[in-house]
């Protein structure tokens, strides 16, 4: 069977290139005689897979040299604990409500602590970003977190908040090397790799040296300290060995694709592709504010729920699969991340004008 255009919000499309590399390698990575998921952590040759993957992201994001690169099992969830756990010292924290994942963190959040929610869209079931430019920042706050880029719901802050003078923290799931990054805006950043850059079960945290101490909350698990794991760099236990190596292999290819700048110019290409159609078309419509849509999830809706359904269907026959929205949203969503082609793209709105005459 031929490869299908595969539009999950996460576990995501990988590069074929990546994955035809990876399959070359699985029985003997670089003549070890062994597959990278055989291989000890303590090893020269895994040392050197996560040493470069480092190096690479660096490079990258021009990440400076004050800010640890952390690569994590858990996923995004385990930070939604890890950020209150180590940086809540006051015990007072600012949230920005955009979407169900900073919903989650900001719940997660008051376990610890005060966890103020200073802003929200769950009004217009988050279709928009509030206006962050003078909120009510909490004057003993340790930090400011918001979800940057929201998968379930298709947003996207293009502006970052003021903080006045908080640290900010950032989900960069979804959004995770779509554009170029000005990290000295982040106290910490973080992601799940799993929807734009790798495998699932794990994260990568990126984080300033001033907020990595040994003052965490008096209960934070060994494992969730900060500071445990960038002095070990990143290998205080076995980490997710084969993940890191994947997504190292996916930082070469955004290199040699030409970088970040090059990723935002792709994707921008794309994304105006579906929402134009969307613009202009008399059955689907897209569900976000134009100002603050998303290059990397795209939902939409007929309006009728049996239609949304016939449409997912026959376009899954159709080699155009995961098109399914989250159940918060209903209808469809597209998720065109940095490895689905543009053709992928074209094709999926070739699909919806051909539906479209048809029903």
């Amino acid at each position: 069977m031929s490869r299908v255009y595969n539009f999950s919000a996460g576990p995501a499309v990988l590069p074929e290139e990546v994955l035809r590399e990876a399959a070359d390698e699985m029985l003997d990575y670089q003549g070890t005689g062994m597959s990278v998921m055989e291989m000890s952590h303590r090893s020269g040759a895994f040392e050197s897979i996560l040493n470069e993957a480092e190096q690479d992201l660096r490079d990258l994001m021009q990440i400076p040299e004050n800010y640890k690169i952390l690569f994590m099992q858990g996923g995004a969830h385990l930070q939604f604990a890890a950020i209150p756990m180590n940086l809540m010292k006051n015990r007072v924290a600012d949230y920005i409500i955009t979407g169900q994942w900073a919903k989650k963190a900001f719940k997660e959040a008051q376990i610890y602590g005060k966890a103020n929610a200073i802003a929200s869209s769950e009004d217009e079931t988050f279709s928009y970003i509030p206006d962050c430019s003078d909120l009510p920042v909490s004057p003993d706050a340790d930090y400011v977190y918001i979800c940057e880029n929201n998968t379930i719901y298709g947003t996207k802050f293009h502006t970052l908040p003021n903080t006045k003078g908080k640290i900010l923290v950032s989900d960069v799931s979804s959004c995770f090397l779509s554009e170029p990054v000005d990290v000295t805006k982040y106290g910490l950043l973080y992601g799940g790799v799993q929807k734009n850059i790798g495998p699932a079960g794990m994260a990568i945290v990126i984080i300033r040296e001033d907020l990595i101490t040994e003052d965490t909350l008096p209960y934070t698990p060994t494992y969730m300290k900060y500071k445990i794991h960038a002095d070990a760099n990143s290998l205080y236990n076995t980490p997710n060995s084969y993940c890191i190596y994947m997504c190292g292999k996916v930082f070469k290819w955004l290199k040699k694709q030409g970088g970040l700048e090059v990723m935002k110019a792709r994707n921008e290409e794309k994304a105006a592709v579906l929402y134009d159609f969307l613009d202009s078309s008399r059955l689907f419509k897209g569900t976000v504010r134009r100002e603050d849509r998303s290059l990397m999830n795209v939902p939409f809706v007929t309006g009728d729920k049996e239609l949304d359904a016939k449409f997912v269907k026959e376009a899954e026959h159709a080699g155009l699969v995961n098109l399914k929205g989250h159940r918060s949203v209903g209808g469809m969503r597209a998720s065109i991340y940095n490895a689905m082609p543009l053709e992928g793209v074209k094709a999926l709105v070739e699909f919806m004008k051909k539906f479209e005459e048809e029903n």
